[in-house]
This record gives C-alpha cells, sequence and structure tokens, in this order.
C-alpha cells in the first residue's frame, strides 16, 4: 500500500501517513485485521525518517485504528472503518458549527445537552486531547 505525501503541504508528513490510512479505511481499502506496512518499509519507500512513520502509526493508536505488537506490526482494528466514519462526522459537524459561528465550548454543550454521558469525551476531542478508551468511557475519536 503506497503512500504519498505532499512536500510543498503546510500539513506534517506524519498527519499525512494517518490521513492516507484513514481514507483507505474509510473507502475499504483496508480491512479489520489488515497488517500496515513495516514503519522501516514505508520510511525508505518515502525518503523520511522512520519516526516520522511511527509518529502516524501511534497516533492512529490513539484514535483506536489500528493495535500495535511487538513481531506483528500495525494491525487495524475490528472497529476501525465505524470509528474512522465517526471521526468524520465529528470533523464536518465541527467544521459546519465553526462556519454558523458556533465555539467548541457551545458545541460540546449542545452535545452535552444532547447525549450527557458523552460530553467529557466530546469537549476532550473538540479541544484535541481525546484519548485512548479507559474502562467505562465511550469510543475514542
Amino acid at each position: 500500500m503506497p503512500f504519498r505525501i505532499d512536500e510543498s503541504s503546510e500539513r506534517p508528513i506524519y498527519a499525512q501517513i494517518a490521513d492516507a490510512v484513514r481514507s483507505d479505511i474509510l473507502q475499504g481499502n483496508i480491512v479489520a485485521g489488515s497488517a500496515l506496512p513495516p514503519a522501516k518499509e514505508v520510511a525508505i519507500g518515502l525518503g523520511i525518517n522512520v519516526h516520522t512513520v511511527l509518529r502516524a502509526y501511534q497516533l492512529l493508536r490513539d484514535e483506536g485504528l489500528i493495535d500495535l505488537k511487538r513481531r506483528r506490526g500495525a494491525v487495524v482494528t475490528h472497529g476501525a472503518t465505524a470509528i474512522a466514519e465517526l471521526r468524520s462526522e465529528v470533523q464536518s459537524l465541527v467544521e459546519r458549527a465553526a462556519t454558523l459561528g458556533v465555539s467548541p465550548d457551545s458545541l460540546a454543550a449542545l452535545v452535552a445537552g444532547t447525549a450527557p454521558h458523552s460530553a467529557t469525551h466530546m469537549t476532550r476531542a473538540l479541544s484535541g486531547t481525546a484519548r485512548p478508551n479507559e474502562p467505562g468511557e465511550g469510543v475514542a475519536i
């Protein structure tokens, strides 16, 4: 699975790699249980540092899209498609709210009013501090 990066983009390379994997998951090009190429292989293919690829993989792990296992590498999780779809929908909602002049705090309050149990996690998601699931929490986005 070849990744493409745009060196002229202001978006960091690790984020571009993570975006490409997310897109492939959403489009069904990468399915649950599939192994991503080893970070070293991706780094060599793109002519970048292996730590850049590892940072992308760690971001995807933190989002719940992949598992990182010693000797097995990066493997797409079984809930990855649903998580990627939800993340995309949330991103669209955040962008629409911004267009309407709704602040992240106001949007979080709106969500809290509809689903009180998810308000804390939504606030973290809007502020960029979402983290992997902890016991008793919902899916990380």
